[in-house]
């Protein structure tokens, strides 16, 4: 059985759009700036609508964009996660859980300054589906 539908949706531009996590336990999202230099800002919202910052990136992953070990980068929970110019590890990861979401909201958003990539993978799906069949993955 394929992953996509069962086990998780994939958003693949996802950079400053509002993504629902009302029909999954959460998000990953990867976020690549070739010169390392990328600063991501999480946001949280009801259907898009009374957005706020959502201070809950406590832990993000880095690494090389064309793969290699990652290394587990942690902070105080933040907003915002800047790399500081590692052009080693370009690449970014950060998880962001429903349950972190402030109580009535049900999407988030992350940026990734500069319009710089990023992918979501909403994932552990509440109802499977087969592809063709998934809910609308952005609002």
């Amino acid at each position: 059985m394929e992953g996509l539908g069962r086990l998780f949706n994939v958003v693949a531009q996802a950079s400053g759009v509002h993504i629902p996590l009302t029909n999954a336990q959460g998000v990953t999202f990867i976020c690549f700036e070739d010169d390392g230099s990328q600063v991501v800002t999480l946001k949280e919202s009801i259907n898009g609508n009374s957005e706020q910052n959502l201070a809950v990136i406590d832990k993000v992953y880095k690494g090389p964009g064309v793969g290699g070990t990652w290394t587990k980068v942690t902070q105080a929970a933040a907003a915002t996660y800047d790399n500081v110019d590692d052009t080693t590890n370009d690449a970014v990861v950060v998880y962001v859980g429903a349950d972190q979401l402030s109580d009535g909201y049900n999407c988030v958003e992350l940026t990734n300054d500069g319009g710089n990539p990023v992918i979501a993978i909403v994932h552990d799906m509440n109802v499977q589906r087969d592809p063709a069949n998934l809910a609308r993955s952005v609002v």
